[in-house]
């Protein structure tokens, strides 16, 4: 763990009465011990940052790792990257940043559910998506083929080297600091990968039941706001999906019973009610998971081979079934594919005329040459970039009629 503060917090005259105390740190550590689960990750229990400084008086470790994700420069780009559709193609559909608050919310009932550590979930559930390049699936798959030959690309371990070297906020180290326990939930988000950062953080171990939580948040989440965004878009129709079974059995129950019959107001409420249906499915299954297995500690949480947050079988089912149609219906149609090869282009453009001829970079991205190849810092630097912000990097460096700056 970290060393403690030595000098004593400021005293705060005239504002508490003699029943009242100001709820420090330690007070909040001790409410965790006493209302978390014995099989939820307490704050006191944090192997600590790479980088020592003291702990805070007021805030746990997690609660301070999750407001250094939000003040992020990677957190606040969140918000014009997209996850489907390109940014210009409209303001309404979600946004990387949308959807981490989506998966945070649900992420934190579940966790408030079971007795789990909020914040962790919540820190985890909003830096979960920050090593997303631009233009949604499509700008990672381009990544992915571009950086093979050069030590690969992989969004989660890119999150991972945004927190622990990217992120340039303090003076006294990289990155953000933050608990081993946030770059392992980080690290483990997806399971299977095998790259030299997993390394660090025991890949033997089974992951903590708040990234599970996370983990499957983030799938209830994306699977249901990309089906309510295929539908505004157009490029869903309700007649697909009458074999659906999620959607249909509650599509029938909701229009059946409501007085407002307008398909807008019933698509929202019918999203809504599948969204709890799943949540409350996970919850339960869960808790049966947890106590059939005999669940009492995190230790046996980490040595537990199995998953332990799931879904029933009948919901897997469903939930698979759901993923399965947006694939093919969805980020298959035409209109997608038209997009995402155009964001695709983009990415493999700015990758090869910025690698071929660095000195088109920023000098201080440039800078970073001399420590590291010049193609993991050209990813670095387009991976940072917004849809918005590639896009007009694209046009000023190939568009003959594009002024630059002061000229």
């Amino acid at each position: 763990m970290n060393q403690k503060f030595t000098s004593r917090p400021p005293k705060v005259f005239g504002l508490l009465s003699a029943e009242t105390s100001i709820v420090n740190r330690q007070e909040l550590e001790s409410r965790e011990e006493k209302l978390l689960a014995p099989y939820a990750l307490k704050s006191s229990q944090s192997r600590g940052r790479k980088f020592s400084e003291p702990e805070h008086h007021y805030r746990t470790a997690f609660q301070r790792d999750r407001d250094r994700v939000i003040h992020s420069s990677a957190f606040r780009r969140l918000e014009y990257k997209t996850q489907v559709f390109i940014y210009h193609e409209g303001d309404y559909y979600r946004t990387r940043l949308t959807h981490s608050l989506e998966t945070s919310q649900i992420s934190r009932t579940i966790a408030r559910a079971i007795r789990l550590n909020e914040e962790l979930c919540e820190t985890l559930a909003l830096a979960h998506d920050m090593g997303h390049p631009p233009f949604g699936h499509a700008g990672e798959n381009a990544m992915n083929e571009l950086m093979k030959k050069h030590g690969g690309f992989n969004h989660n371990m890119q999150c991972l080297r945004i927190v622990e070297v990217l992120e340039d906020r303090y003076p006294d180290y990289p990155g953000l600091n933050l608990t081993w326990e946030v770059r392992e939930g980080i690290v483990k988000h997806t399971l299977g990968l095998d790259y030299p950062e997993i390394k660090r953080y025991e890949p033997e171990w089974s992951p903590t039941l708040e990234t599970c939580a996370v983990d499957l948040s983030d799938e209830i989440a994306y699977n249901n706001h990309d089906l309510d965004d295929g539908l505004t878009s157009g490029m869903l129709r309700l007649e697909d999906l009458k074999e659906i079974e999620l959607w249909k059995d509650t599509w029938e129950k909701i229009a059946g019973t409501s007085k407002n019959q307008h398909e807008r107001p019933l698509i929202h409420e019918t999203i809504k009610t599948i969204i709890n249906t799943q949540v409350v499915d996970l919850i339960t299954t869960t808790v049966q998971n947890l106590q059939s297995n005999r669940i009492s500690s995190v230790e046996q949480v980490r040595k537990f081979p199995g998953h332990l947050v799931s879904f029933s079988k009948t919901m897997e089912k469903k939930h698979l079934q759901l993923k399965h149609f947006l694939s093919e219906n969805l980020y298959q149609s035409y209109k997608v594919i038209q997009m995402t090869e155009k964001g695709k282009r983009i990415i493999r453009d700015l990758f090869k005329t910025l690698t071929e001829i660095p000195k088109q970079l920023p000098p201080h991205i440039l800078a970073r040459t001399k420590d590291e190849s010049i193609e993991r810092v050209v990813c670095d630097y387009i991976v940072g970039m917004t849809d918005k912000f590639a896009l007009d990097e694209h046009k000023r460096l190939f568009d003959p009629h594009e002024r630059f700056l002061g000229s």
